[in-house]
């Protein structure tokens, strides 16, 4: 299944939808109601109404007057307010690692254990959305294209080798970052976590479609210029060891999201150094997942 969230012009409430046959199903009005109607909530309430939903879309994915076409709707991020922080890696590809150490003059050290630091629920903003930056908190927005991992089945100190079976779906993820603030708070949330550097979508794909999430090439894009190549078969660190890792003594929750790192070109990484501007298009792709397409604006 391929889940997002979305609204439309008649009904302006962000609600949950499907995909059938190249439409979205408004699962909530497919069901008459019967049917949770965000994406949390299908989530939470586990395999019976997982599988409900399945049977519903496949029974009315080509009834028009339960479905859109892509055009016709707005696209939200598929869980516009997650319940907490979101989970974050850094440095978990090799060639990153080199080049954050090469930017800040240190020496090379590749993680043992993963370097997890998390972004505020607040930072969380649509997959075709525009980036408000506020200059005057920052002048350094760099980009990081990331694997996203979204938590179905809870669990703490779960075993890597069925750690799969707890992830729900996967999504893409800009993990937009405030350099100039993570340099001068010497540590990495305040410069994770400003508004709308979270942009997450255009779906969320269950794992039995996916298929395995360490074989997906990821890229990104500014202004049509690749800067970001690589494959998620490059993680030091893949999802089953993250989850395996982060639930050492941490309950993971339905519906957590975890951003799994970037690989190497982010522009604090260039040399001379680059970072985003007002009016640049990034945009942000994971094959079998999807591309996020945001403007970065001067906020008013």
């Amino acid at each position: 299944m391929r889940y997002l969230t979305f609204s439309t012009a008649s009904n302006p409430a962000p609600r949950l939808g499907a995909f059938s046959g190249g439409r979205i199903v408004d699962v909530a009005a497919a069901s008459s109601g019967r049917l949770p109607g965000t994406l949390l909530a299908v989530i939470q309430q586990g395999a019976d109404v997982q599988r409900r939903v399945s049977e519903t879309v496949a029974r009315l994915g080509s009834d028009g007057s339960v479905s859109h076409t892509p055009e016709e709707i707005r696209w939200h991020a598929p869980i516009p307010r997650p319940l907490k922080n979101v989970f974050c890696l850094g440095l978990n590809y090799v060639a990153h690692a080199r080049e954050s150490a090469r930017m800040r003059g240190k020496e090379v050290h590749i993680p043992k254990v993963p370097v997890i630091f998390t972004k505020a629920p607040t930072s969380v903003t649509g997959p075709f959305d525009d980036i408000p930056v506020d200059w005057s908190a920052t002048s350094q927005v760099d980009w990081e294209v990331e694997l996203g991992v979204i938590i179905g089945t809870p669990g703490r100190n779960i075993d890597r080798r069925t750690a799969l079976d707890h992830v729900f779906g996967y999504t893409v993820i800009n993990d937009l970052s405030a350099r100039d603030l993570q340099t001068q708070h010497l540590q990495w949330f305040k410069g994770k976590s400003l508004d709308h550097f979270c942009p997450m979508g255009p779906v969320v794909v269950t794992g039995d479609e996916l298929g395995d999430p360490q074989a997906r090439r990821l890229r990104l894009r500014v202004n049509g210029i690749t800067k970001q190549d690589s494959s998620t078969a490059d993680m030091i660190f893949p999802v089953d060891s993250i989850v395996e890792w982060l639930s050492k003594g941490l309950t993971l929750e339905p519906g957590d999201v975890i951003a799994t790192g970037t690989p190497e070109g982010v522009g604090m990484g260039r040399e001379p150094q680059e970072f985003l501007r007002d009016g640049d298009i990034v945009e942000t792709e994971i094959d079998g997942i999807g591309t996020l397409k945001n403007r970065v604006v001067t906020q008013a």
